[in-house]
């Protein structure tokens, strides 16, 4: 930021005077807690944080960054950031958690900082869902930004695919409508691109009538069932699009905390979301129960309000990073390395994820979007907790990992990547002509790369 430090000192006190919501500066008590979300590392050090309260608040941050010259990055849960902004404007969208659902037009009005559980819990009463992650503490607006694979992926597509509008920041400091009918080149980006056009402060998606589902997880012994991951896949070779799975594979401690059956043992937990009944669920997953002694076995009717039980995910804030590859199929003689590569044995522990895509994620959008490789039958990922000064290691581990799929893959997904990508890496999860045109709509709408993005697009010719 420029400016010497009591020009600095004035002009943050005098965007203190001008928004509702409260503004850190470092030296402040608060300023830890605020720059900090369930991402651990390496956390945002921002010059000044804006605890927007609206879209005034937004727009008054956009526009002290652009007059000082500093970049703004936004965060809501802070689950995927990825690059830290030093210097600058953080603002942070926690307080702007507002939900409005209308139960007639089956749609919700969703804030910049709301998580997935609080429309969940909004649209519940009216016997409505939204296309929600496996992980309902995430941010509803960054996830869909990413595009957003749900636990209702194969029959209803890409959470993007169901937002109506955007209420957009960009940088000039305007507050934009993005609908197809205005602004549609926006409107096209944003379903996708990521946060590089400007900070949406609340966007309008469609519901679907969804109460309730049969679901959960079935959790194996990879020793005393080494062919689970290559039975999955030939089992997703065949489900309905009513069904979306995935499993995963980790080496659980022995520790007290974790639960007797899995503790100490290398365990692939295979995740169900079935859209029906539950005699037709639990017959599709019969041949899954048929493949050995389940540690344990929690399939069941669930209301969606208690959705974050299928995958059953870990809620506390922690430091980690992961590599993601979109794939056409599984190779089984790939498959068959996981265990070793990214198993007990490994440098460091490894949580293998792989979700089956396809079905509506693979059908084109009534209105076009920048999703990229809808044709992915897969996705592949690594992750990995962090402990100080084991960054290389974990990159190296999931290079290592993945390098048995290198070449077979057509892309990444941003939103399950977790860690610095370089321009190329970022550019594979598009397809060519959509990252140019990326780049062009960068250059028209922040030709100065005001903002500050996880997963950034530069500006073309920048």
């Amino acid at each position: 930021m420029s400016g010497t430090t009591t020009e600095l000192s004035t002009a943050i006190a005098s965007l203190a005077d001008r928004v509702r919501g409260p503004v850190f500066t470092p030296d402040a008590a608060e300023y830890d807690a605020e720059r900090t979300g369930f991402q651990l590392l390496g956390p945002h050090r921002p010059a000044v944080i804006v605890g927007a309260t609206d879209a005034r608040d937004i727009r008054a941050a956009v526009g002290f960054a652009a007059a000082h010259g500093a970049r703004v990055a936004v965060q809501a849960g802070g689950h995927g950031l990825n690059a830290a902004l030093e210097g600058g404007v953080l603002i942070g969208t926690r307080r702007m958690s507002d939900v409005r659902v209308d139960p007639r037009a089956r749609t919700a009005w969703v804030e910049a900082g709301a998580n997935w559980q609080q429309v969940i819990d909004a649209a519940a009463p009216h016997g409505l869902a939204p296309l929600a992650g496996s992980s309902p503490g995430v941010g509803a607006v960054s996830y869909t930004l990413g595009g957003g694979v749900g636990l209702m992926a194969r029959r209803h597509g890409f959470a993007s695919d169901h937002v109506r509008r955007f209420d957009l920041v960009t940088a000039d400091g305007h507050l934009r409508r993005v609908t197809p009918e205005e602004e549609p080149d926006l409107f096209w980006a944003l379903r996708g691109g990521g946060g590089n056009f400007g900070v949406v402060t609340g966007m309008e998606i469609d519901l679907v009538p969804v109460n309730a589902l049969y679901g959960g997880g079935l959790y194996f012994d990879v020793e005393q069932v080494p062919g689970v991951l290559e039975s999955w896949r030939r089992w997703t070779a065949d489900v309905p699009e009513e069904l979306t799975s995935a499993v995963s594979m980790l080496p659980f401690p022995d520790l007290l905390v974790v639960p007797e059956a899995l503790r100490g043992r290398h365990v692939a937990q295979i995740q169900i979301a079935y859209l029906g009944a539950e005699e037709e669920g639990a017959r599709l997953v019969e041949p899954l129960r048929a493949l050995g002694p389940s540690l344990r076995d929690t399939l069941r009717v669930l209301p969606f309000s208690e959705s974050s039980k299928v995958f059953d995910e870990p809620d506390q804030a922690h430091a980690y990073r992961s590599a993601n590859l979109l794939l056409p199929d599984l190779d089984p003689e790939a498959l068959a390395t996981l265990p070793k590569l990214a198993g007990p044995s490994a440098p460091v522990m490894c949580v293998v994820g792989i979700r089956h895509l396809g079905g509506a994620l693979a059908r084109p959008p009534k209105t076009a979007s920048a999703v990229g490789h809808r044709d992915a039958g897969y996705s592949l990922g690594v992750l990995s907790p962090v402990a100080p000064g084991e960054e290389d290691l974990v990159r190296a581990t999931h290079l290592e990992a993945l390098e048995p799929w290198r070449g077979e893959e057509i892309g990444r997904s941003l939103n399950f990547s977790f860690g610095p990508l370089d321009e190329e890496q970022v550019r594979s999860a598009f397809a060519p002509r959509d990252y140019r045109r990326l780049t062009e709509l960068r250059a028209r709408h922040d030709p100065h790369a005001l903002f500050h993005s996880n997963h950034p697009i530069p500006p073309a010719g920048g």
